[in-house]
């Protein structure tokens, strides 16, 4: 289920319309957060990188 599925608990009505003012706040909050990555997963996602990096190195040699 993705964010544009969300219901409204105050108006009943889908997130993303805005139909009140607490789906526009909703609707703002999502997409500003969405994109936002934490400093835990840029290092893992790093980690992973160097781990494949190592891997294909010995696999070369």
């Amino acid at each position: 289920m993705g964010s544009e599925d969300l219901v409204c608990a105050r108006c009943a009505g889908l997130v993303v319309e805005g139909r009140c003012p607490t789906c526009r706040a909703s609707r703002e909050y999502l997409r500003q957060n969405f994109f936002q990555m934490s400093p835990q997963v840029i290092v893992a996602l790093i980690a992973i990188v160097m781990l494949l990096a190592v891997l294909a190195a010995r696999h070369v040699s």
